[in-house]
């Protein structure tokens, strides 16, 4: 069945309370993952010279920010959890949204490139085509979207306290380019292990010039 606005706010609200209350052991317990892979994908895809406009989406405490904006770019966070957007101002510098995934308010073709590492899979699915056109509409013709969600068989539902969609290739395949995204690359995480050892599928994508 359809969630109604009311499980949506609910599905928010208790997934963003989860990250809150953890906040400080979050942050220590990500801090040293290395996703250099991802970034370094992002970035090689992105047409033009740099420096580039990036949007961290689902900056949490701001690891990723930081190493955008070390690396020469103008760096965008936004997070909906209120404690994870204070410690991504103070720990990169960067400006930071704090926004709700589900009522986004983006500047419309403002981003070469989106960097949603980890943070998409909290969105339901039957909200995914809405918020996938919204983020396509933020990046500028050409621009680049970055996921890395953990990988499933197509179902959606509670870990803890945390609402999360396990997406496989195929059918995040199907959700892109509905969106009107076209496909660049796709591969699993950590490298270098045995694909049942690699729970997490990273996918890059372009909106068309």
């Amino acid at each position: 069945m359809p969630l109604r606005p009311d499980d949506l706010a609910s599905i928010t609200a208790t997934t963003l309370d989860d990250y809150a209350r953890n906040a400080d052991e979050f942050r220590e317990g990500t801090r040293d993952h290395d996703v250099s892979q991802n970034i370094a994908a992002l970035l090689r895809h992105i047409p033009g010279e740099a420096p580039f406009v990036i949007l961290d989406f689902g900056c949490g405490p701001g690891r990723d920010l930081a190493t955008f904006a070390r690396l020469g770019h103008r760096a965008i966070g936004l997070d909906g959890t209120a404690r994870f957007v204070a410690m991504a101002r103070a720990d990169s510098g960067c400006e930071v949204w704090q926004q709700n995934f589900l009522a986004l308010d983006l500047p419309a073709e403002h981003f070469d490139g989106i960097f949603a590492n980890a943070s998409l899979f909290h969105v339901p699915r039957q909200e995914l085509p809405r918020v996938l056109a919204e983020l396509r509409d933020a990046l500028k013709p050409g621009g680049v979207l970055f996921s890395s969600n953990p990988r499933g068989q197509n179902d959606e539902g509670w870990s803890g306290n945390r609402y999360g969609a396990w997406h496989d290739y195929e059918s995040w395949k199907a959700l892109l380019e509905a969106a009107g995204f076209e496909a660049l690359e796709h591969y699993y995480r950590p490298v270098g292990l045995p694909r049942e050892q690699q729970p997490w599928l990273a996918s890059l994508w372009r909106k068309p010039r």
